[in-house]
C-alpha cells in the first residue's frame, strides 16, 4: 500500500501548477516585452499590420524621445557639413536635425521627487501613527482607524476639484511640495493601516525587556520594532511607491511645465506625421526602471520573516 502525504503534493499537482504558473507569467509579461520591443522598432514597424514580430532594431525611438527636433531641406542640411554622432546621423536620415534636449528627462526627474518624496513621508508618518496605534491607548482608537480607512475608499479624483481649487488658493499648482503632499495625503491611510498590521503582530514583550534593561521608548522603537517590521514597512513602501509613481489624473490637473511628471507627458510624444510609438515605448520602457530597481532593492526585506522565529505570545 502506498503511502500519502496531506502536506506534499504529488508530481501531477506539481506539473498542473507549473503549468499555470508558467502561462500566467507569460500572459502577465507578453505586453510589457512587446512595449520594450516596440521602443526599438522604426515608426513603419511599430505601427505595421500584421504586427512586425521579427524586425531590425533601431534606437531611433530612443533619440526621438530625448531630442527636440526640425525638418530642413537637403540643401540646409549640407550646409551643416556631416554628422558628428551616430545619433545624428539617424536624425539626419529622416531629413531632421536636433535642436535641442526634449523635455522628457525634466519629467523623468520629477516623477523621481515627487515619487520617492511622497513615499518617504508615508513611511515616516505611516509608521509613527501605526506604532501609537498600536502600543499606547488612543481614545475611540477603533473609530479614527475606520476614519482613517475610509478615506481610502473614496476615488482620489472625486474630490480633484476642491483640490485644484485649494491648491490655486495656496499656490501650489504646478509645485513638487504641493504633488509631495498630495500623494502623501492619499497614500497615508494605507500606510497606517499596513504597518499598524505588522506592528500588531510583533510582541509587545520584547519592547517591555528592552525597557526594563533601561532603553527609552525611542530606543526601544528604533532597535527592536523597526528591525522586526522592516517586512511591512518594505511592502508598504513599494505600494506607495507605485502609487505616487504611476498617478496620471491628478499630474494631468494640477502641473503643466516645472512639476509635471512623466506619465502624462509621455502620450503628448509627437513625431513626424502623428504619434511617434517606438518614443512612447522608449520613455515608458525607461520609466518601469526605478519601480523595478526599487522593488529588487527592497526584495530581501519582503522575504524575511516578520518576528525573525521569535517566541510566539
Amino acid at each position: 500500500m502506498s503511502s500519502f502525504s496531506v502536506t506534499e503534493p504529488s508530481a501531477r499537482q506539481k506539473y498542473f501548477a507549473g503549468t499555470l504558473v508558467s502561462l500566467y507569467a507569460i500572459i502577465t509579461l507578453l505586453p510589457l516585452l512587446w512595449i520594450i520591443a516596440t521602443g526599438f522598432k522604426s515608426p513603419s514597424d511599430a505601427i505595421a499590420y500584421p504586427p512586425e514580430v521579427f524586425f531590425e532594431p533601431t534606437l531611433e525611438g530612443y533619440v526621438n524621445l530625448f531630442t527636440t527636433q526640425t525638418r530642413v531641406t537637403a540643401e540646409a542640411a549640407a550646409e551643416l557639413g556631416e554628422p558628428q554622432t551616430w545619433y545624428e546621423q539617424i536624425v539626419r536620415d529622416n531629413d531632421m536635425i536636433i535642436v535641442g534636449p526634449s523635455r522628457y528627462g525634466e519629467r523623468f526627474f520629477n516623477s523621481v521627487i515627487i515619487g520617492f518624496g511622497s513615499t518617504f513621508l508615508c513611511i515616516v508618518l505611516g509608521t509613527a501613527a501605526a506604532y501609537a496605534f498600536s502600543r499606547f491607548r488612543v481614545p475611540l482608537k477603533d473609530d479614527l482607524m475606520f476614519f482613517i480607512l475610509s478615506t481610502r475608499m473614496m476615488p482620489p479624483i472625486a474630490v480633484a476639484i476642491p483640490i485644484f481649487l485649494m491648491f490655486r488658493q495656496l499656490g501650489l499648482n504646478d509645485t513638487h511640495a504641493g504633488m509631495i503632499l498630495l500623494y502623501t495625503a492619499v497614500n497615508l491611510s494605507l500606510s497606517v493601516w499596513l504597518i499598524h498590521g505588522f506592528i500588531d503582530e510583533i510582541p509587545i514583550e520584547y519592547e517591555e525587556a528592552a525597557l526594563i534593561d533601561g532603553y527609552t521608548r525611542f530606543q526601544a522603537f528604533y532597535k527592536i520594532v523597526l528591525p522586526q517590521a522592516a517586512t511591512g514597512i518594505a511592502s508598504t513602501a513599494i505600494f506607495c511607491l507605485i502609487f505616487a509613481w504611476n498617478e496620471y489624473a491628478f499630474a494631468v490637473l494640477l502641473t503643466s511645465g516645472t512639476a509635471q511628471t512623466a506619465p502624462p507627458f509621455i502620450p503628448t510624444i509627437i513625431g513626424v506625421g502623428g504619434q511617434d510609438w517606438p518614443a512612447v515605448a522608449a520613455g515608458a520602457t525607461i520609466f518601469l526602471v526605478p519601480v523595478m530597481v526599487f522593488t529588487i532593492l527592497l526584495r530581501k526585506h519582503l522575504l524575511r520573516g516578520i518576528t525573525f522565529g521569535a517566541v510566539r505570545k
